[in-house]
């Protein structure tokens, strides 16, 4: 089964984006690698708040930020947006935005999109987009977007996240590893620039994983009670505790990746250098 669409597929159709869905982004200061990540600056705005001004510019008809810093908070509210307090002792995003939205009161059906404190240059259109392919498909209670691997180098880069697709554009599985792995001319080791390299990923034609969920609100909450599985924790991938508890996550295929988000002091200075003046 290849991994990705042939070309000359025809595009998978959506229904028109939900008449209500809710933005919520997940922030929190403490980061291993760069300090206070959510109020960074950016050409004179807070990372955090060019998030939720972008997050604002899809069709959302709610945009709030879900923090357990009063420092985060005061920040967003300065600027003009809905803070949910939350409490400190989550382990992921995802867990924060499940207590957010009891504490918001959302129907059951609400579609929720997460998007991440640190993308700065999300484009509206992408969560207008995810929040649309969650809606059109009753059977999945989650989605998140991918997009074609552009290299044998982001391939075999374990922080670049791949994904196997079923042929009704839902996830088998998410790995670090180079999925799917061409049996014949790839071998462990193998180097980005060799000759069987670049055979392999012509024969894989793997998808990337852009890190950002549709939900269904009902499904967050349970999402907070399911147990963490030994995958999950090998690969440090949130998202393979839905999988191992038998749940399906829709696809959303993209064309190409948003522009990168923030995790390093180099990924700020490049946004910091992008954005400059805007």
């Amino acid at each position: 089964m290849s991994a990705a669409h042939t070309p000359g597929d025809a595009p998978a159709t959506h229904t028109a984006t939900p008449s209500h869905f809710v933005v919520l982004i997940p922030a929190r200061l403490a980061s291993t690698r760069l300090p206070n990540k959510p109020l960074a600056d950016i050409a004179g705005v807070p990372m955090v708040v060019r998030v939720a001004n972008q997050a604002r510019r899809s069709k959302a008809d709610r945009v709030a930020i879900a923090t357990d810093s009063e420092e985060v908070a005061a920040v967003a509210r300065l600027h003009g947006h809905e803070v949910i307090m939350t409490r400190a002792d989550h382990a992921s995003g995802t867990e924060r935005l499940a207590e957010a939205i009891t504490l918001m009161e959302l129907a059951q059906d609400t579609v929720v999109v997460n998007v991440q404190g640190d993308e700065p240059e999300i484009p509206p259109t992408l969560i207008d987009a995810l929040a649309t392919t969650l809606a059109a498909d009753p059977d999945c209670p989650m989605a998140t977007a991918v997009h074609p691997v552009q290299s044998a180098a982001d391939w075999l880069n374990p922080n670049v996240v791949k994904v196997v697709a079923d042929a009704d554009d839902r996830a088998l599985l998410f790995s670090r590893s180079p999925l799917p792995w061409a049996r014949g001319p790839l071998a462990w080791g193998a180097q980005p620039d060799s000759d069987a390299t670049r055979q392999a990923f012509a024969m894989a034609r793997p998808l990337r994983h852009i890190g950002m969920y549709a939900y269904r609100s009902s499904f967050l909450t349970r999402y907070a009670h399911l147990a963490p599985c030994a995958l999950e924790q090998i690969e440090a991938l949130e998202q393979l505790r839905v999988l191992h508890h038998g749940y399906r996550i829709k696809l959303l295929h993209t064309d190409e990746a948003p522009p990168a988000g923030v995790d390093t002091p180099a990924d700020l200075e490049a946004v910091r250098a992008r954005l400059a003046g805007r």
